[in-house]
């Protein structure tokens, strides 16, 4: 397991490839390290959203606020 921010990093390319199984699972191992951070949250939220899985998606984004009303990069 990497740092936070390689997993963040290795994420979001692969999110941005539309590989969104990987682009998930490197976000869960990022909140494995950090559940208090709303951006993790928020970078699982859209990836579920980008899978169709709406439901687990609004959850996220839910836990998201709810750590940080104001996070502005929630989606």
């Amino acid at each position: 397991m990497g740092s936070i921010e390689e997993l963040v990093l290795k994420g979001q390319n692969f999110l941005e490839a539309g590989n969104f199984e990987d682009a998930l699972g490197y976000f869960e191992q990022a909140l494995l390290l950090n559940q208090n951070d709303p951006e993790l949250w928020n970078f699982k939220a859209v990836t579920l959203r980008s899978l169709g899985r709406y439901e687990e998606a609004l959850e996220c984004f839910n836990k998201s606020f709810e750590i940080d009303p104001r996070d502005k990069h929630a989606s």
